[in-house]
């Protein structure tokens, strides 16, 4: 209310007109979330959609971390959504506008990934949709929601943190997570041994990747002969080969644009 008060006595000065945008922003919030009164018929999920709008509004005008500044919070480094900023953001007084922050904030850490690490990139949106869907389909509690999402952006960091325990490059952790290293038949070859053909998975498709190699077909084939030979030399299971492949072709394809700078065709 004292923003609202100073900025209509001040409506004629040129600075006054530089802060319109951030003033618009801060009003559009409070009406937002003091529209919980019973008396002027707001429901629930009426709330969150105003929420959602006023946050994609701003995430557009000016940005993440803005979002936050408005809610109370310093800015945090989005990027490896540290412990210190997700307490913050669990104790936030507004729950509704601290779950679609953190939605905003998982799903740009995911596209961002998905520049680099396809599989893992597939995996944390696959979590996330299924999360946001059982909150939406009222599954989930506010609080419930915003747990998970908190643990999802855990997981997150320490798959990044990953690559760094294993001596693995970020390019490296990509092919690692290619290979379902997850599965119970590929776990048994243990950390080292995967780590190995992951190194060696990305030294021979790096060394064979040329500028037009995803549309040469004869191209694609050679280094689909050469990842099997890789996985076969180093005893991957046979049965999982396969779908392996198919799987490292695709990463393979992600990080071809940073990679065919310094290749010749």
């Amino acid at each position: 209310m004292a923003l609202k008060k100073a900025y209509a006595l001040a409506i004629t000065h040129k600075k006054a007109n530089e802060i319109t945008g951030d003033v618009q922003f801060f009003e559009a919030v409070k009406i937002a979330l003091t529209a919980r009164a019973p008396a002027n018929g707001k429901t629930e999920l009426e709330l969150d959609q105003a929420i959602r709008q006023i946050v994609s509004r701003a995430v557009v005008a000016e940005g993440v971390v803005d979002i936050f500044a408005a809610a109370g919070l310093s800015r945090p480094d989005v990027s490896i959504l540290s412990e210190e900023f997700l307490e913050k953001v669990k104790e936030m007084p507004h729950r509704n506008l601290a779950v679609e922050l953190l939605k905003k904030l998982l799903a740009d850490e995911i596209k961002a990934r998905g520049q680099k690490n396809r599989t893992q990139a597939k995996k944390f949106s696959e979590k996330l949709h299924d999360a946001v869907q059982k909150y939406e389909n009222r599954f989930l509690s506010v609080t419930d929601i915003i747990n998970l999402l908190v643990e999802l952006s855990r997981e997150m960091r320490e798959a990044a943190d990953r690559g760094k325990a294993l001596g693995l490059t970020e390019d490296e952790l990509a092919f690692y997570d290619a290979l379902e290293v997850n599965d119970s038949a590929v776990a048994i070859l243990g950390d080292e041994k995967l780590a190995k053909i992951a190194k060696d998975l990305t030294e021979t498709v790096r060394k064979n990747t040329t500028i037009d190699w995803t549309s040469r077909e004869s191209v694609r084939a050679n280094i689909r002969r050469m990842v099997k030979r890789v996985l076969r030399l180093n005893g991957y299971p046979p049965d999982k080969q396969e779908s392996a492949v198919r799987t490292i072709i695709e990463q393979a394809e992600t990080l071809c644009e940073d990679w065919v700078g310094g290749v010749t065709v």
